[in-house]
Parts: structure tokens; C-alpha cells; sequence
């Protein structure tokens, strides 16, 4: 099995009447999905879509989300998913940067679509994922004019397939390029490491435009296993369709389980079929993670990387989770993010790009099924690929059992709710103010976000000007999650002699005493 294509086929032949996806009301077997593909592969063809062209999707979580990812993965076209919380100006940005000829639209993006239309004007086809709309394909017509027989396919290993999207210190988009190879091999990371079995069912409340999210979904469904698929996440939603499905296994980040514990009775679900809850994406409270330990037992696993070096780089198994009896250094192994996957190798090195001794600090460099490359931007790629190591910008440590501990960021990027916001973008909105004369936007810990964006800002003289003010100001020109949540005003910014904000000692006073400073 050396590309997805042969997955795709394998899973319909091993389990044909078995369900791969649940939607709403909606269940598809692992037959169907391969016909559904199979279907959908005929039609791009006849829209003039070649091996190796991108298509994008613009959507929340649905099927026919899923029936994209599979024509690229079985018909040979690079997919590139695309926030749909981003603004207009930023979506059209990264969509021209993309190179995508035809454009997948989910039925809440449709009037941002036709928005979008006149700035992206590489896209040829723009096709509705449900139901009809004006001036676009209808994904369920397209699917229903084509056969479901096998189409002829050629792939190779170094085929590209994938670009997941993330910032550069500058904001800008970068997309993180895969190919059948270095994707496939990631996913086997994870159903090994994971223990995945057929007999799984697997709750999607991840946005599949995610890496993570959606390599975790590949997973169980390359795995044999069946997805049920939630457009959105909302905890009494999400815990109700455990207890329902009588669902084996939840991938969340630290926020979901925290929204789990602020429903009241949360305890009335019966979720004793859940045999794992995976989490990444943010570091994962200690108290928080205690809690959820207390509550359902040692069914946790977490893993950690990013868009560049792929989700599974190591792992904190269930076996180390289970600690709550121990002593309280033996629970500090709950910091961890675990030890290095099976075939990824990882080293801890100074500037000079030299291993540090172990249990000190350093930068987190990786080697295994990580990216092929920048999407056209050989020169970042080169800035954060370095003979054959990927270079993350996380600070950590070995410990002398091998568990890794993410200290601190070299870069300011701030997690909050598991999605990745770029300080400097954020900046350049408040810059925009004919109020503002200087501010520095930093991550602050939060009990409910983990992280939370908070601004520290400096106004021209004799300007007036509130907190909600300028929150409003940003809420018109970048995404919801990017804008802060906090504002506090000072007269004064430290920084270094060149003139370097130094941001570090703005975030002591809130991180003093955290076990974490990320």
C-alpha cells in the first residue's frame, strides 16, 4: 500500500458493508465512499482538471467535504483546505497564493464566495458542496453524471497531495506541501502508536481544514474504523453523540475539555465507550488534565508537531498517564509531550545547530515524515529546512527517560483555543488606528482559551481611546480568534538597545508561577 489510492480501494474490498462515515442521518459504507470518489475523480476530469492541479475546499465539516480529500487522494490533485474563519482580504490572499483552479464552497460560505469571486481570478469553477447556488456546479449533480466504475490511475510515492496552510513570522500564509509518501507514512505513525483497530468509531469535532484534524480522521478511516463526522463543536452535542454512538475515541483540544466541564450535570452522558481521548494542537493545562483523569481514567494520549513536521512527532501514551496515584514528581510527566514516534527522530540543539546536553534547552529540531517543502517559497523553506531537519522554533528539553518538555517558544506565535495567531499580523491591524502609536501583542494564559490574545498598547498624545474600541476595530478586519481579548494601556514598551520589543518581559507578570510559560 504505497499511496491513498490504494487505501481507498483496499478499505471498500476488506470492508464493504461496514460504515466509514456518519453525517446527520446520513451513514456511508466504505463501498460507497469509494464510488462516491470514484465519481467525483470522472467529473474534475471532465471540468478539465489534470493530475497534479489544486482544488480547494471553503467549508465546516461535512461529507462532501470528505469526498474531496478523497478525489485528491485517489485521483492524483493537490487539496488545499482553507480556514473558513478567516476574513475576506485574508482568504483571497491565500487562495491566489494557492493556485487553485476550482473552488469547493460549503453552503455558509456561499455569500463569501461570491464576494471573493472578482479577487481570485485563477478560479474557474466554483462548486456548491450542498445543494444549488447561483452561479456554481452542484457538487451532488456533478456526482450523479458520472459512473462509479474504477478510473485509470497512476500515482507515485513523491506525488504531491496535500497543502496545509500556516503563517510565517511575517503573518504571511505558507503552505506546508505533502506528498503520498511522507503523508502516508505519518498516518501509519499514528495508527501505531494510537493502537487503532477496525472495530473503532472516531467523533470528528476537529475542522478538517486542520492538519491535525484531519490526519487524525485519515487515521481511523485508513485504520478500518468509522468517523462520525459533527459540522461544529458543541460539547452537549458532542458528548451526547458519544454516548449515542457508543464512540471509542474523541480527538480535542484543551478548550473542548474544558467546554465539557462547564456543562452543567456534564456527568449525566454515559461515556464509557470511550477507549481514547487524543489531544494536541495547545499544551494541555496540568490541573485541567488532572481533572479529566479524575473524572473518565487514564484514556488520554497526546501528540505533538505542526503543520511542517507533521501532528505525530511524539507521543505521551495512556500508559504514561497513569499517575494520579503517584507521587507529585511523577506527575510532572503530565508536562511532557512525550517521547519521539516510532521513525521520527529528534534532537534538541543550540543556535549554532548543536546538541545541547541532556536536560538542557534548546530548539526543537525534527527528522521523519515531515513537509516536502514551502508551497512555492524556496526561501522559507530553506529559513526552517536545514539538511534534512525541520526547525520548529519550540524550546525544549530531554529528560533522562527521553520524554521531551516544550518549554517556551523562540517564536512569538500564541495558541489560544488550538489555532495558531501570529502576533505581528494582529499588529499591523492595530497599527491601522490613527490612535495608536505603538503596541505589542502577546499570548497570556486563560483558563478556558489556554492561551488568549492580549495587546499592550501605547496611544499618541492626547488621543482617547477604550479597550472595546479598538477590540471592535479588529473584529472588522481579521478573523474572530485573532482579535484579543484583552487591551491594556501603558505609557511605556521595554526593549532591547536596538529597539527589539522585549516580549518576554512583558508576559513574566502573567505567566509567574505557570509551570508553562506557553
Amino acid at each position: 500500500m504505497n499511496t491513498y489510492a490504494d487505501i481507498i480501494y483496499r478499505n471498500a474490498l476488506l470492508y464493504p458493508q461496514r460504515e466509514a462515515f456518519i453525517y446527520g442521518s446520513e451513514r456511508i459504507t466504505f463501498t460507497e465512499f469509494n464510488a462516491r470518489v470514484n465519481r467525483l475523480i470522472y467529473a474534475l476530469r471532465s471540468l478539465d482538471v489534470k493530475k497534479g492541479d489544486g482544488i480547494g475546499v471553503l467549508s465546516w465539516n461535512c461529507l462532501e467535504y470528505v469526498d474531496v480529500y478523497g478525489a485528491a487522494m485517489k485521483g492524483g490533485f493537490i487539496v488545499s483546505p482553507f480556514n473558513p474563519r478567516l476574513q475576506a482580504n485574508e482568504l483571497d490572499h491565500v487562495i491566489n497564493y494557492s493556485g487553485v483552479h476550482t473552488l469547493f464552497i460549503g453552503p455558509e460560505l456561499i455569500e463569501m464566495a461570491h464576494l471573493l469571486r472578482p479577487r481570485i481570478p485563477n478560479v474557474k469553477h466554483f462548486i456548491s458542496l450542498e445543494g444549488p447556488a447561483s452561479g456554481m456546479i452542484s457538487h451532488l449533480e456533478l456526482l450523479n453524471n458520472f459512473p462509479k466504475e474504477e478510473p485509470d490511475i497512476e500515482l507515485q510515492e513523491d506525488d504531491p497531495v496535500f497543502i496545509f496552510y500556516t503563517s510565517g513570522t511575517t503573518g504571511a500564509p505558507r503552505g506546508a506541501l505533502y506528498d503520498q509518501r511522507r503523508a502516508l507514512s505519518d498516518t501509519r505513525t499514528f495508527i501505531i502508536a494510537a493502537g487503532l483497530q477496525p472495530e473503532d468509531k472516531h467523533v470528528q469535532i476537529m475542522p478538517l481544514f486542520h492538519i491535525g484534524g484531519f490526519k487524525t480522521f485519515l487515521g481511523y478511516f485508513c485504520a478500518g474504523g468509522c468517523n462520525v463526522v459533527l459540522k461544529y463543536f458543541d460539547p452537549g452535542v458532542t458528548l451526547k453523540t458519544i454516548q449515542e454512538e457508543r464512540a471509542t475515541d474523541i480527538h480535542i483540544v484543551p478548550t473542548h475539555l474544558g467546554a465539557f466541564f462547564s456543562i452543567p450535570n456534564y456527568d449525566q452522558y454515559n461515556l464509557s465507550s470511550l477507549k481514547r481521548m487524543l489531544y494536541a494542537a495547545s499544551p494541555m493545562p496540568f490541573e485541567l488534565l488532572k481533572r479529566g483523569l479524575e473524572v473518565w481514567g487514564p484514556i488520554f494520549i497526546q501528540f505533538y508537531g505542526s503543520s511542517e513536521t507533521g501532528p505525530y512527532v511524539t507521543c505521551l501514551r495512556i500508559e504514561d498517564h497513569k499517575v494520579l496515584d503517584k507521587s507529585a514528581e511523577d506527575q510532572n510527566i503530565l508536562l511532557s509531550c512525550g517521547r519521539p514516534n516510532f521513525g521520527v527522530h529528534v534532537r534538541i540543539v543550540d543556535d549554532r545547530g548543536e546538541d545541547v546536553e541532556l536536560g538542557e534547552v534548546g530548539e526543537i529540531i525534527v527528522q521523519g515524515n515531515t513537509m516536502v517543502e514551502f508551497w512555492k517559497k524556496p526561501e522559507d523553506t530553506r529559513e526552517i529546512m536545514r539538511e534534512g531537519w525541520v526547525y520548529t522554533g519550540d524550546m525544549g528539553r530531554y529528560d533522562e527517560k527521553g520524554y521531551i518538555y516544550i518549554l517556551d517558544r523562540k517564536k512569538d506565535m500564541i495558541i489560544s483555543g488550538g489555532e495558531n495567531i501570529f502576533p505581528r499580523e494582529v499588529e499591523e491591524i492595530f497599527y491601522q488606528h490613527p490612535a495608536v502609536r505603538e503596541v505589542a501583542v502577546i499570548g497570556v494564559p486563560d483558563a478556558y482559551w489556554v492561551e488568549r490574545v492580549h495587546a499592550v498598547v501605547i496611544l499618541k498624545e492626547g488621543a482617547c481611546l477604550t479597550s472595546g474600541e479598538l477590540i471592535e476595530f479588529c473584529k472588522k478586519r481579521i478573523a474572530k480568534y485573532k482579535v484579543p481579548k484583552s487591551v491594556e494601556f501603558v505609557d511605556s514598551i521595554p526593549k532591547t538597545p536596538s529597539g527589539k520589543i522585549l516580549k518576554r518581559e512583558l508576559r513574566e507578570k502573567y505567566w509567574a508561577g505557570m509551570k508553562k510559560q506557553v
